[in-house]
């Protein structure tokens, strides 16, 4: 899998372009989860993940998400406490436990490219998932090659394989083009989600907003 996005033919590919540290792509991943669950035709729906990064910027060295926010983007450290809090009882309400004071923030990249081996192994949705709750409430380092292998065996990926593709740089080809595609579509920010190459919806949508685009999708295709 790269970047590339292609037809399929009688049902329904989402491709979401998401960040494994962004709070509301994992929110709006479960919203679309949800909505899939209420969907007549949900045995039709393909989701494919692809890799966009809020912090390219970042290195593998943790640092501190609220102290980052306060120092790099500028925001007052009450208001970044706020805003965690509002983030957290949202995530709570879709049954998500978000604990970002354990958040161990690091560049998001090599997580990206184990999405692209888990994708490669039949088992890309299950590796989001258990990066989203690494990061939003395991507390665990997303750069570490070692934990990203254990995280692969986890959901039914061969350990020494995953450990093998991080050494070697394998997949970022397919996170670059991941990336390039982003550009070329205009997405400036995510969740940002595609249905069938026509239809966009971005944001953290509600369930209902996710089941009219489905079936806008199904209708028309």
């Amino acid at each position: 899998m790269g970047g590339e996005v292609f037809g399929r033919g009688g049902a329904i590919t989402v491709d979401v372009w998401s960040d494994v540290m962004c709070p509301f792509c994992y929110m709006g991943d479960t919203l679309l989860a949800q909505a899939v669950e209420r969907f007549p035709h949900g045995d039709a729906v393909t989701v494919r993940y692809h890799s966009f990064q809020l912090m390219p910027e970042l290195s593998k060295e943790p640092v501190d998400l609220v102290d980052l926010l306060v120092e790099k983007r500028g925001f007052p450290r009450d208001q970044v406490a706020g805003m965690h809090a509002n983030v957290t009882e949202r995530a709570a309400a879709l049954g998500l436990d978000y604990r970002l004071d354990r958040a161990v923030t690091v560049n998001s990249r090599d997580a990206h490219r184990l999405s692209h081996f888990a994708a490669a192994g039949g088992r890309q949705n299950e590796m989001v998932h258990r990066l989203f709750r690494a990061y939003f409430t395991d507390g665990l380092n997303i750069a570490d090659h070692a934990s990203l292998a254990d995280m692969a065996a986890e959901v039914g990926l061969d350990r020494d394989g995953a450990m093998e593709a991080l050494k070697s740089g394998a997949f970022d080809d397919a996170v670059e083009a991941d990336l390039r595609q982003a550009r070329e579509l205009g997405i400036s920010g995510v969740p940002f989600f595609v249905l069938n190459d026509k239809y966009a919806v971005s944001g953290a949508q509600s369930v209902d907003a996710f089941l009219k685009a489905l079936n806008t999708a199904w209708k028309t295709d």
